[in-house]
């Protein structure tokens, strides 16, 4: 009977650092200058529907953001929430996009002018 409860209290102690390992392992992150409402009400903690929508909004009215910090600017999200968040948001996107696009137009009449 000892031998059931030691490898029972083994089992417990096994599945709950596994829990704890599997917990503190990777947290999910967003871009917040892609990510959908739905996506940023799921990942940031703290911020609900009206609030995501709210950081869609400010991000299509302002452009794109260029740090973290910037998201303190949209009404409703304060820097308690961008602090207990930082390690869940990217910034990217926008503009670095739309560079990397460019040189691919400007070579295409390059190209045009050395078949001539």
């Amino acid at each position: 009977m000892k031998k059931i409860a030691l490898v029972l209290k083994s089992l417990v102690l096994t599945a709950a650092l596994a829990g704890i390992a599997h917990a503190g392992g990777t947290v999910e992150k967003v871009n917040i200058n892609s990510a959908d409402a739905a996506t940023l009400d799921r990942v940031l903690d703290g911020v609900g529907p009206s609030k995501a929508e709210a950081i869609v909004a400010y991000r299509k009215a302002n452009g794109a953001f260029r740090s973290v910090e910037q998201l303190a600017s949209v009404k409703g999200i304060g820097l308690s929430t961008v602090e207990r968040n930082r390690e869940r948001i990217l910034v990217g996107g926008g503009a670095p996009a739309a560079a990397k696009a460019a040189p691919a137009k400007a070579a295409a009449p390059a190209r045009a002018a050395a078949k001539r």
